[in-house]
């Protein structure tokens, strides 16, 4: 197994990481509210932890994943009144578009991606706890927590309970016996959605709904709890009061934050219309690209996005592409062990990605070197394609023969069989007899069908752009 370390947000240290269950590892990750469609901040946690997971089950694990949907939630109610449709509908067209942004970016399902309105029953059954250990109370419909009550609140974003004042990340409602105190549950009010309950009908708040999901698909006292920076306060740390003030246990051990994604210096957010859509990068860019572009800082730190930055992405996955490529044979041998033992002292460094990067990128330089000698680097190539998974970096397959539109195109030519070997095999011949214009032709129709042919020392080779 790894000897991983990570940076702890609740210790604010790196330390060594041991998962409760040798074989397994329990990570959850706070997925999206789906009140509209995604921006590119979205993207970075999703990518930053599905590599985490992918590395782990690498190393030998089994990994249980959980990214929960929140599909009840007031930014959802007051998005549907603009839209004059349903909460319902809202989350659902915004989860899909979640969805297929996610998987273009090339994340791995989640094991299990629950939906807030699935567990209200339990959610209800954990406040009726909280109430029961005066850890909570109702009024006028509502229930609040009673943070003075968990005398470790504010251990995880390190706010001293003395210092926080309404008004200050603090929700202000007149109900509350202390302006501390956040929500529950909240009372129904007329168009919205609610649910019954044992304090009449109404909704669970935020912060209630990651408790119960996390603590209903895996357990008490998880390894890893995934989020945001910006969830540290309150999102996170209400989920650890709320949690264990119900249970008596620990709620997760490990808490990992992924820095923000900044446009011109600036969070990127809905809230603030101040946003990239995800979707809108994903058709521009190379999806692939999006996903190297989210890796090449450390998954700590901001990141900034440019136009520029995504461009030397999309470029340095040319260079990882087109090694591999050069690579003709299928990969047999076993994965060069000195290579796979640098990338992995690098992921163990708290997931450090950059410096993962910068070995892959090694290891093509290598291999690019040794290829132009005429030496073997299969087994150098074999540890490039681990590498390359892991990273979720995966080189697209090449396009089918008897794709349609290069069969119309062969036909221009009359080949009757529209196969690509039988247009490379026309244009050799053609290169041959120094009938230049033909072989353009070959070369430029497939261009604009988006495939490129490189010409090597063992012959042409084609792939799509």
């Amino acid at each position: 197994m790894s000897r991983m370390q990570l940076y702890n947000t609740l210790e604010r240290a790196t330390v060594p990481f041991t998962p409760s269950d040798p074989d397994r590892v329990t990570v959850y990750l706070c997925g999206p509210t789906v009140q509209s469609a995604p921006h590119l901040g979205h993207g970075r946690s999703a990518v930053v932890f599905d590599v985490l997971c992918r590395y782990l089950r690498w190393v030998g694990y089994e990994v249980d994943f959980v990214r929960n949907i929140t599909d009840i939630d007031d930014k959802i109610i007051s998005r549907a009144k603009e839209l004059g449709i349903t909460p319902k509908q809202v989350a659902a067209q915004a989860a899909e578009e979640f969805s297929i942004a996610f998987d273009k970016l090339g994340n791995l399902p989640p094991s299990s991606e629950p939906k807030a309105t699935d567990h209200i029953e339990e959610m209800i059954q954990m406040i009726a706890a909280l109430i029961d250990s005066n850890h909570a109370y109702e009024s006028d419909g509502d229930v609040y927590f009673v943070v003075r009550s968990f005398p470790e609140y504010g251990k995880l974003s390190r706010q001293n309970v003395s210092d926080l004042r309404s008004g200050e990340r603090v929700e202000i409602d007149d109900r509350k016996h202390d302006p501390l105190d956040f929500a529950l549950w909240k009372a129904g009010k007329p168009g919205e959605p609610s649910w019954e309950s044992p304090w009449g009908a109404g909704r669970p708040g935020w912060h209630i709904e990651c408790s119960v999901m996390a603590r209903e698909y895996l357990g008490d006292g998880f390894d890893i709890h995934c989020g945001g920076t910006d969830l540290i306060f309150p999102h996170h740390e209400n989920e650890i009061a709320q949690s264990e003030a119900a249970t008596g246990k620990t709620f997760a051990r490990y808490w990992m934050h992924n820095g923000m994604l900044n446009l011109s210096g600036e969070k990127m957010a809905k809230s603030t219309g101040h946003v990239v859509t995800l979707q809108g990068a994903l058709d521009e860019w190379d999806p692939v690209a999006v996903r190297l572009f989210y890796l090449r800082t450390h998954y700590r730190k901001p990141l900034d996005y440019s136009e520029a930055a995504l461009g030397d992405a999309e470029a340095s996955l040319g260079r990882l592409r087109t090694f591999r490529r050069r690579v003709v044979d299928p990969i047999e041998a076993s994965p060069r062990r000195d290579v796979l033992d640098r990338f992995k002292t690098a992921m163990d460094d708290d997931l450090d990605v950059a410096a993962a990067l910068a070995v892959l990128f090694d290891a093509v330089r290598e291999g690019n070197s040794a290829l132009d000698s005429g030496q073997d680097v299969d087994s150098l190539a074999a540890a490039f394609d681990e590498m390359m998974a892991v990273l979720g970096l995966t080189v697209p397959e090449t396009l089918d023969a008897d794709d349609g539109s290069v069969a119309e195109f062969a036909t221009t030519f009359g080949i009757d069989s529209g196969g690509m070997d039988d247009l490379l095999e026309l244009r050799d011949r053609a290169r041959h007899e120094k009938d230049w214009a033909r072989a353009d032709a070959i070369r430029d129709g497939l261009a604009a069908l988006g495939i490129t042919i490189e010409d090597t020392a063992d012959g042409a080779r084609w792939h799509r752009n």
